[in-house]
């Protein structure tokens, strides 16, 4: 009896000492964890419940050489809801839901009241604390939203949580849309990223609290931190003549159904990019800003880098402008394979500089094979030193890299030197070309194309460019002299004289080159390519704007540099010249271009005489009605014609505008719907048709 009373006490005192140590060590757990790992753990719950995301800074604007918008951030709203019982009372829930949904419905006409309170209503049973109203949101819905039923009672008793985003907006849309740029996946091209430190500015934090279903939500309205906006830059781009070089442009392009060509607009004392357009034909047949051909299409020339043959031959002596250089029939053969001039028969004997005016192919294969063939790496040398084998280095990634065969290379043979004489064997992009006659036009100084002009920070500026001169003197002034009258010549009297002007001179030089098939040679099927383009100066004696025209694979039988894109250059050049953006002392007897004269439709008269007005031209008026229509006669006279509205009648509108028009019709006793814009091209009810008040008419704009 008494062992088993002694073994029973044992086991007892056991099961309590065992029960002891094991509070005692859960109790030491607990101290430990509390004041030795509580730090560390208290960061891991935080980290899995709450962290800082980052916010975006107000991404810098882009803006033309006056100041007006090229690229801005405009501010979005994600709209959200917290339906959490704590946050929405059922008072005050049940009170407005009816009234939340109807205008919510109508505000985003997206989906019906009925369903946005089912919607809501089943947020509201599963106590949703992050609930997506809507995305995409503008400032001015939001502000309308503020004041809906429940919303009004804002973020602690209504639930409405504002996220606020930014979207780049271009007020331009396609204007030198490339060349601003924009940003794709995380990857930004153009100005956009090109000046990037300056435009994003500095990121902010915002604490975000992890809830139900994995989402994160703000804990507050306001950022933890504070972004900073970032800076605004102003480029060189000149809207009104960036309108002009792409309308010119893009004309000529449908006119031709070419795959895609460029233009670009140089200051020529400073480098300044004033206008550059790049348009692609694309598969629905639009032109639209795709790739920036100009700074990164590295192709063979042709004709219009016989300026850069023309001024080795001339330094180092090699001929003078009087020289006389056999043509022959137009045809010359190297090492078994024929070279021709675009003339049929040839030019016979010709001199230097009627070589370069008409741009003979057999004569400048010639006086380059003549004089170099025994010391090519002469030729190249001479060519080098004009800078056009180094790329620009303008800031915007992605520029074509020029080719200048080195003698020695594996491509290189007895064809080199000939065909590497009239652009073939070489790259070099548009700008680069264009560069290099700038530079003669600019007495020999090379400078750098420039894009922007200053940084900006809330309108002060921080940081201003200055023009860049790659090459002080890219060649002795006695052979900038012979050029410069070379080109004028060619204007005058050679392959571009069908845009030569009364008004003002122009000098420069076409160029026409064939385009090597995808499988490498040309071919001689009747359906080669051909890239057309023009490069020049003007006014010729006082050079103010250089500029490139290139048209890529014109369809049809004219493809010529001449034809095709030598009226691009002249109609910018006229338009320019027109607007008296040149400061061009003009003689006094001497009238405005009156070249490109705008026939006017319908308008009314007062506004017909305004804009005529510009242009000191002869309106002959043939009558006194009100609404007007205009046609040039000649070059210098206008002649206006009215267009007569009898009442109760409906009016003839075809041709107006849309502000005048909706006055009319309007006026008429007519409710008018229409669609597109420009233009009115037709109207639903036939001019003289008697008129029933109150009837609709649909006019649609081209």
């Amino acid at each position: 009896m008494d062992t088993n009373k002694g073994d029973i006490l044992w086991r007892i005192y056991l099961v309590y000492f065992l029960t002891v140590g094991f509070g005692a060590l859960i109790l030491f757990r607990v101290v430990y964890i509390q004041f030795v790992e509580g730090d560390e753990w208290k960061q891991l719950a935080r980290n899995s419940t709450m962290r800082y995301i980052d916010i975006d800074a107000i991404r810098g604007d882009i803006l033309a050489d006056d100041g007006r918008l090229l690229a801005t951030s405009v501010p979005i709203y994600e709209i959200r809801m917290d339906l959490h019982r704590n946050v929405i009372s059922d008072e005050v829930f049940n009170a407005g839901i009816d009234s939340l949904a109807f205008y919510l419905s109508r505000l985003f006409r997206d989906r019906s009241r009925a369903e946005y309170k089912r919607l809501l209503m089943q947020a509201r049973r599963n106590q949703e604390r992050y609930f997506l109203v809507k995305r995409n949101v503008s400032y001015h819905e939001l502000t309308q939203l503020r004041t809906f039923p429940i919303f009004r009672l804002g973020r602690f008793r209504g639930g409405l949580i504002v996220e606020q985003r930014s979207r780049r907006e271009m007020p331009f849309r396609s204007l030198a849309a490339r060349t601003i740029g924009y940003e794709r996946e995380g990857v930004y091209v153009g100005l956009e990223g090109a000046y990037r430190e300056y435009l994003e500015g500095i990121q902010g934090k915002r604490l975000m609290q992890r809830i139900s279903g994995g989402q994160w939500m703000p804990l507050n309205d306001e950022n933890e931190i504070k972004s900073r906006n970032g800076k605004d830059i102003i480029t060189t781009i000149n809207i009104h003549t960036q309108d002009i070089a792409e309308a010119a442009l893009r004309k000529q392009l449908e006119r031709y159904q070419a795959q895609h060509g460029s233009v670009v607009i140089m200051e020529v004392k400073t480098g300044r990019i004033r206008a550059i357009s790049n348009l692609t034909r694309t598969s629905s047949g639009r032109y639209d800003e795709t790739f920036n051909y100009a700074i990164g299409e590295s192709t063979e020339p042709g004709s219009t880098f016989k300026l850069a043959t023309m001024i080795a031959l001339l330094e180092d002596g090699k001929v003078t402008p009087d020289d006389i250089v056999e043509t022959g029939d137009g045809r010359i053969s190297f090492h078994g394979r024929t070279m021709r001039d675009s003339r049929e028969g040839g030019h016979g004997t010709i001199t230097v500089k009627e070589a370069f005016a008409l741009s003979s192919n057999v004569a400048f294969a010639r006086l380059v094979d003549e004089n170099y063939q025994r010391n090519p790496q002469r030729f190249i040398t001479r060519i080098n030193a004009l800078g056009i084998n180094e790329p620009l280095g303008v800031e915007i990634r992605g520029e074509g890299n020029p080719y200048i065969p080195a003698v020695g290379d594996a491509s290189w043979s007895g064809l080199t030197l000939p065909w590497m004489s009239i652009g073939y064997n070489v790259s070099l992009t548009p700008l680069q070309i264009l560069t290099l006659y700038n530079a003669v036009a600019n007495d020999g100084r090379l400078m750098k194309p420039m894009f922007v002009d200053e940084v900006r920070q809330t309108g002060r500026t921080i940081r201003r460019f200055h023009p860049q001169v790659l090459n002080r003197s890219i060649a002795s002034g006695y052979t900038l002299g012979i050029v410069k009258e070379m080109m004028e010549e060619t204007v005058n009297n050679g392959t571009a004289s069908n845009i030569k002007s009364p008004f003002y001179s122009i000098a420069g030089k076409t160029g026409t080159a064939q385009i090597a098939a995808a499988g490498g040679g040309y071919r001689t099927d009747g359906r080669a390519a051909y890239r057309a383009s023009f490069v020049g100066y003007f006014p010729a004696d006082d050079p103010v704007y250089s500029i490139i025209v290139v048209i890529h694979n014109p369809r049809g039988w004219i493809y010529t540099g001449s034809q095709v894109a030598a009226p691009v250059f002249k109609e910018i050049a006229d338009k320019i010249y027109a607007t008296g953006n040149l400061n061009i002392p003009v003689e006094n007897n001497m009238e405005p271009v009156l070249a490109s004269l705008p026939a006017i439709r319908a308008a009314s008269k007062d506004d017909l005489v305004e804009i005529y007005s510009i242009f000191r031209c002869n309106v002959i008026f043939n009558d006194d009605m009100h609404w007007a229509g205009s046609s040039p006669s000649g070059t210098d006279t206008v002649i206006v014609a009215g267009r007569e509205m009898i009442p109760n009648l409906v009016p003839n509108v075809v041709g107006m505008g849309l502000k005048d028009a909706m006055y009319i019709l309007e006026n008429a006793g007519l409710r008018v719907r229409f669609a597109g814009r420009g233009v009115i091209r037709s109207q639903s009810m036939r001019p003289g048709t008697r008129i029933n008040e109150g009837s609709v008419i649909f006019i649609e704009l081209s």
